[in-house]
Parts: structure tokens; C-alpha cells; sequence
């Protein structure tokens, strides 16, 4: 009887871990998939603007973010646009197993370019929402701002962590940086999302950019994502199958409506400005 009982028990068990780590592994490409097409337009429409002298064309999708005469204002904007991109494509390749190990220095120095980077770049987004502004109400300039504290946070325990040569807590601060510096990219796929189930604007004025609806997926950009690493990381370590294969099913489902917002969004705000 317990012949019998054992050999299936581990079955389930070993199914139940790679199921997730399958899980795992799919919502992260897709992530970084729509994150590198997101990084391209970021690149070619503000970048191609910034190389053409025409600054103002930034004002077509970013409100103020060319104001004439002030100097130092725009030379902030522009670099929190261009540290946008590296974070976006540099950050990633941590993750990359193989580039751990057959490239400790460069892991080690992307590592670091990648926290001072992100951290800069949360520093610049509070002094341009501070100074500047943005579209919606002032619940999304706070959803903004939080998103951009957390960020700072995380980078200074990642970087403790590693100084502490604590690297399993290394490693959570840094996936919890990787999913707050993703807010920017997360509420654009959950607003294209949201937008296409519901076959227009639902819970928000398109002309003035605000509703509730705008509020809660302003926080959730954030909230939502590190919930989801928590349950991840209790899955992981905890000895449930059922609560393994449950979070795997999570993922799954998440990674389908991520993938199907990114292709709206890629085809409906990105691809057609470059």
C-alpha cells in the first residue's frame, strides 16, 4: 500500500514543481517580450524626436513633456526617458541563468548599472510629476509617486542584500524592483486590456482621463504584480501541491491576458507611431 501510494505522491509533487516553474518562466518572457517592444518605441518615437531636433513632438503622448525656455526641465524628462529604456532592456538579462554563471563580472556590473539606473530613474519620475505633472487626477499622481518610492526602496535592500552577500534575499528585492519598475508598462497593457474587453472606455472619462477604473489599475500596476510574486514565492517554498498547481494556473492565466494586452497595445499605441 505505501509502495504504491509513495511513488504517485512524488509524481504529483515533481509535476506540481515544474508546472509552476513552466508557469513562471512563460509570464517572464512575455513580460520581457512586451517590454523590449515597448522599450523599441520609447527608443525610436522620443529618441527619433530628440535626433530631429523636435522636442515638442513629445507632447503628442506626453503632456509637458517639451516646455520652451525650460532647459532644465526637458534635460530631465529626456533622461528619465533614456534611463527608461536601458532599465527596460538591460534588466532582464539578471535573470538569465546562463549569464550568472558563464559571466559573473558582467552580471555583476549589469547589476549594478541596472540599480542605479532604476533608482535615478524613480528620482527623475517624482521630480517630473512633482514639477510637471501628468495626465489623470491626483489619485494616479499618487499611484505614480508610491510606485516610484517603492522603486527607491527595493533598489536600497537589493543593494544591502548583495553587500550582505545575502543572496536569496538579493534575489526577492530584486524581482520585487523588476515588477515595481515594470508599473509604467504594466498599466499600459492593463488599460488596453481593460479597453478591449469591455469594447471602449468603462469606468472612466476618456477626455479627461479619470474614473475609478483608472484609479484602481493606477495602484494595481503595482499592487497586483507583488501580490502575485508573494503567492509565487509561498508556492514555491511551501509543501502544497494543490497550492502549486493553483498558482501555476494563476500564472497561466495571467500570461494570457498580459500577452493579449501587450498585443493591443503594441498595435494600437506603439507600432503605429514608429
Amino acid at each position: 500500500m505505501h509502495a504504491a501510494v509513495l511513488p504517485s505522491s512524488l509524481a504529483l509533487d515533481a509535476f506540481s514543481h515544474r508546472s509552476l516553474e513552466r508557469a513562471a518562466k512563460s509570464w517572464f518572457l512575455t513580460a520581457v517580450a512586451g517590454q523590449w517592444v515597448f522599450a523599441l518605441y520609447v527608443a525610436v518615437f522620443y529618441g527619433g524626436a530628440a535626433l530631429h531636433g523636435d522636442l515638442a513632438h513629445w507632447n503628442l503622448v506626453l503632456p509637458q513633456g517639451y516646455v520652451e525656455g525650460e532647459t532644465f526641465g526637458n534635460g530631465m524628462v529626456a533622461a528619465h526617458l533614456a534611463l527608461a529604456f536601458l532599465v527596460l532592456v538591460g534588466g532582464p538579462l539578471q535573470f538569465v541563468a546562463g549569464l550568472r554563471s558563464r559571466l559573473p563580472v558582467l552580471h555583476r556590473w549589469n547589476g549594478r548599472a541596472y540599480l542605479v539606473t532604476t533608482m535615478t530613474t524613480a528620482a527623475v519620475g517624482l521630480y517630473m510629476i512633482t514639477t510637471r505633472g501628468s495626465t489623470g487626477d491626483v489619485s494616479q499622481h499618487v499611484a505614480v509617486c508610491f510606485n516610484a518610492v517603492l522603486i527607491l526602496m527595493f533598489g536600497a535592500f537589493a543593494w544591502h542584500a548583495a553587500l550582505s552577500r545575502d543572496f536569496a534575499a538579493h534575489r526577492r528585492w530584486v524581482l520585487r524592483l523588476f515588477l515595481a519598475v515594470g508599473g509604467v508598462w504594466f498599466f499600459r497593457v492593463g488599460f488596453t486590456f481593460w479597453v478591449a474587453v469591455n469594447d471602449g472606455p468603462a469606468g472612466f472619462d476618456p477626455r479627461t482621463f479619470t474614473g475609478p477604473a483608472l484609479t484602481i489599475l493606477a495602484f494595481a500596476q503595482t499592487l497586483l504584480p507583488l501580490a502575485l510574486l508573494e503567492l509565487y514565492f509561498r508556492a514555491q517554498e511551501g509543501r502544497s501541491i494543490a497550492g502549486r498547481v493553483g498558482m501555476a494556473a494563476t500564472l497561466v492565466a495571467v500570461t494570457a491576458a498580459m500577452a493579449f494586452g501587450t498585443f493591443v497595445a503594441a498595435n494600437v499605441m506603439w507600432l503605429p507611431r514608429l
